[in-house]
């Protein structure tokens, strides 16, 4: 080989590493950006359902079942796989990544269905999160910006894209690169690792210096003396374990179950979703709205020690899983942490002379393993939001109580389970 084509070969290498670390700078700051935006209009949305409601206070009767019916049929007929909570469509691609990083589950316009629609659940009054959506739209903005940029789309882009994205939406960069430890990565490497943990860093950073130094539920310093944690840790790892393990069964059986019931639901979507707009509607007028939306404000009162009606919990996991169940855009994160700290709430109720709060913080992290079933995970991002490292053993005792209880519920995780329905036939 003559020495000016080996000179040429390695500039041609040179700038393929450039732009493979330009793509994923660009992408992760990308990303970031578009997770603000997303995250102030879904506050804006959440705002405007609340100021329909207290000016007429019958309308989320109508308001929220037409809204759910159409954002699920414009879903399902024209944006299939932005539909529920994203989470699953970023693990299928990440499956296939050369047939995934390329179809329309990481592709812009899903992404921007999926960024509308969760808009229009939330204006709708649906209990309904955005990290979820925020994890497929981030996996999309940086499959896009590779593609722009002619640069190969991986496993490692896509996981990265998506875990960045949790990261983002919490301002919890630790439990970016768990999550794509525990859920994202069925295989995890090396590259993958770096590559995770570079887009989550420059994600964090972009949030960091538009958003500010925020804590998601404000600072909680709690405490538990070690005789406590061992009574109120069981309790509100199993009762988070049943609770989650029959939430994430029901939405397993849902996608797949073979019961007459369940089929009847699938064959008719249209009136599955104005069926549960309705429920979401019912149980918000039932909790004069303390049903309604991610929960977010109840959820940081009660870990400060505050109160709320003793039904919230309840309320709450029955208008999250009949949002779920909807088919329409929307993510179960948020809502999740709110109907443990509701459970929280009722296990603190069991234990009166000890911190409130800090059992709230246990039923937080007990319901939400119970759901995603990624202990480590849970406990990272139940630190990061809430800065208390004072609590990290009795959330550990917690997490994995529930973890092993959801399994013997429900023997499939969530967001395993569902993402078969996007995978590519072949793709096991």
């Amino acid at each position: 080989m003559s020495p000016g084509r080996t000179l040429f070969e390695a500039g041609r290498s040179r700038i393929g590493v450039f732009r493979t670390r330009f793509a994923a700078i660009a992408g992760a700051v990308l990303l970031s950006l578009v997770a603000i935006a997303f995250a102030r209009c879904g506050e804006w949305a959440q705002q405007q359902f609340l100021r329909l409601y207290y000016a007429y206070h019958w309308a989320p009767a109508v308001v929220t079942p037409s809204i759910f019916a159409a954002t699920a049929l414009i879903t399902r007929r024209w944006f299939p796989e932005a539909r529920g909570s994203g989470i699953p469509q970023v693990m299928a691609a990440g499956h296939n990544p050369a047939r995934g990083g390329t179809g329309p589950l990481v592709s812009l316009p899903t992404a921007a269905a999926k960024f509308l629609g969760t808009l229009a659940m939330l204006l709708a009054g649906g209990s309904a999160g955005r990290e979820g959506p925020t994890v497929q739209i981030s996996a999309a903005v940086v499959a896009a910006v590779h593609r722009w940029l002619r640069v190969p789309i991986t496993t490692g882009v896509i996981i990265a894209g998506g875990a960045a994205g949790v990261a983002a939406a919490f301002n919890t960069p630790l439990a970016g690169v768990a999550f794509a430890i525990e859920e994202l990565a069925s295989a995890f490497e090396q590259r993958v690792a770096a590559y995770v943990m570079a887009a989550v860093m420059i994600s964090g950073l972009v949030s960091l210096g538009l958003y500010g130094d925020y804590v998601y539920f404000g600072v909680v310093t709690q405490s538990m003396p070690l005789k406590s944690m061992l009574m109120v840790a069981p309790v509100a790892g199993v009762l988070g374990g049943i609770a989650g393990g029959l939430f994430s069964r029901a939405l397993i059986a849902q996608a797949w179950s073979y019961w007459p019931v369940f089929g009847k639901l699938r064959a008719h979507p249209l009136l599955l979703a104005l069926g549960c707009g309705a429920i979401v509607a019912a149980t918000g007028l039932a909790t004069d709205g303390l049903s309604w939306g991610t929960g977010y404000e109840t959820t940081r009162a009660l870990l400060s020690g505050q109160t709320a009606p003793a039904t919230f919990g309840i309320a709450k996991f029955v208008a999250t899983l009949a949002t779920a169940m909807s088919g329409a855009p929307g993510g179960i994160f948020a809502p999740s942490l709110s109907v443990g700290a509701g459970m929280g709430q009722l296990v603190a109720m069991l234990f009166p002379g000890n911190a409130p709060g800090a059992i709230v913080l246990l039923g937080m992290i007990g319901y939400f393993t119970g759901v995603v079933r990624a202990p480590l995970t849970a406990v990272i991002i139940m630190m990061e939001m809430t800065d208390d490292r004072m609590m990290i053993l009795p959330l550990f005792a917690t997490a994995l109580i529930a973890d092993w209880v959801s399994a013997l519920i429900c023997r499939h995780k969530l967001y395993h389970a569902l993402s078969r329905q996007f995978r590519q036939p072949g793709v096991v």
